[in-house]
């Protein structure tokens, strides 16, 4: 019987806003700000910096596939943040030592699986089925939102105590997501005695079977889904990475002027990322997931060769490129779960994304690090984003050859 009480699904979304906006946006868009300063601080090259993220994501792989459907979203929220923070404060109080440096990436890494996308994926996709896309862009909109306050904090907060303490301070604030947690969020409707979207009954989804790791990895329709997602996740973790040293490449010099191109871009990018989820979250309550998903992955493609015009002065590509990057990234990473709820059904959301995530964790990190050796390579970034386009035109491709139809129906 349903609960008499209103629907707990606002409040669910806006508890996730904050805490996916806390874990996820904050970290994740802003760690790159730091990379000239250990650069110059300790000497190392962009391809040992950048480093970090892709060897703890190949060493940690695992955790996604052992952990995530395992236990409950709340709780891997909690664990998560608390881990991440760690990594933030020792970034900013590690010695010059490479060994130091990628073991706080390690508890980096296991924080964003643990805290990052999967759980709170599962918990809205359990919350909402009519209005999935539209609850999962809300909450999606809480990266962008928190990530550009993020970006507005550190310039500031760099300049008046050093990037040692931003980085404690900007690890620190992730421990605001857990009253929220612990008060507000909750794994499923069914935890207090409601069904998605308010329903008096329970959505018939609910009801199918969770397919086993076995049946997902026979679906050609699953390595569809996860070629292209990787492509396209590494692509844009090829930019994010990369953007401030492609300004220092394209004639931006060290200090405030590169600071505050990198700051406007990442503002810009992460604002627009906000427009792009709500419309494209719109959208796919709408229209086929598949091309609308398609189109998303088709505009960062395209976006890429406007970065390479950006230079001192030219404000325009500036703009066009962050705006333009910033709407497809932001549904890039917001279609994944709702296309893989579509093809497999909610109830093997968590396994899914139990794998997806961490593949994509590395095209999004190991990418990036190939990347700085086709710079070098190439003496230059113009060949090395060219490749960026191609492997992001691959990903489009992936997801246009997926089926039409639904593989699971509701009821089945």
């Amino acid at each position: 019987m349903s609960n008499p009480r209103k629907f707990h699904g606002p409040w669910i979304v806006f508890a996730a806003f904050i805490t996916f906006g806390l874990s996820t946006g904050i970290p994740y868009y802003n760690i790159p700000f730091f990379y000239d300063y250990f650069a110059r601080d300790f000497g190392w090259s962009r391809e040992q910096i950048t480093l970090g993220f892709p060897l703890a994501a190949a060493l940690t792989i695992w955790m996604g596939p052992l952990l995530i459907h395992r236990f409950s979203p709340r709780k891997l929220i909690l664990i998560g943040t608390g881990l991440t923070c760690i990594a933030l404060t020792g970034f900013g109080k590690m010695p010059g030592s490479l060994a130091v440096y990628y073991g706080f990436w390690m508890a980096y890494t296991v924080g964003y699986f643990l805290s990052g996308p999967p759980p709170h994926q599962i918990i809205v996709s359990h919350w909402y089925r009519r209005n999935r896309g539209k609850a999962m862009a809300i909450v999606y909109v809480g990266v962008g939102l928190m990530g550009s306050v993020g970006s507005f904090l550190v310039k500031p907060l760099t300049e008046r105590f050093g990037y040692h303490a931003a980085l404690v301070i900007l690890g620190l604030m992730l421990f605001l997501a857990w009253p929220l947690v612990f008060f507000v969020l909750k794994d499923k409707p069914s935890d207090i005695g409601q069904n998605p979207d308010g329903d008096p009954e329970p959505a018939k989804e609910q009801a199918i079977v969770s397919r086993t790791f076995a049946e997902l990895f026979s679906s050609p329709a699953f390595w569809l889904l996860l070629l292209g997602s990787l492509c396209s996740i590494g692509s844009i973790g090829a930019v994010n990475f990369h953007m401030k040293f492609v300004f220092l490449d394209q004639g931006f010099t060290k200090g405030p002027e590169v600071d505050g191109a990198w700051r406007t871009a990442s503002i810009l990018i992460l604002w627009s990322s906000i427009a792009g989820r709500l419309s494209i979250g719109y959208f796919a309550d709408k229209f086929s997931k598949k091309w609308v998903m398609f189109f998303t992955y088709f505009i960062v493609a395209a976006t890429i060769p406007l970065l390479l015009q950006v230079h001192p002065g030219s404000s325009f590509y500036l703009y066009a490129f962050a705006i333009l990057f910033g709407f497809g990234m932001g549904a890039d990473y917001m279609m994944i779960p709702l296309m893989a709820a579509e093809v497999f059904g909610v109830n093997s959301l968590a396994r899914a994304m139990a794998v997806i995530l961490p593949v994509n964790t590395i095209g999004q990190t190991w990418f990036p690090y190939l990347v700085s050796h086709l710079q070098r390579v190439m003496n230059g970034y113009q060949g090395a984003m060219m490749v960026v386009l191609g492997v992001a035109m691959l990903g489009a491709v992936s997801i246009a050859l997926l089926p039409r139809h639904k593989l699971i129906e509701e009821g089945q």
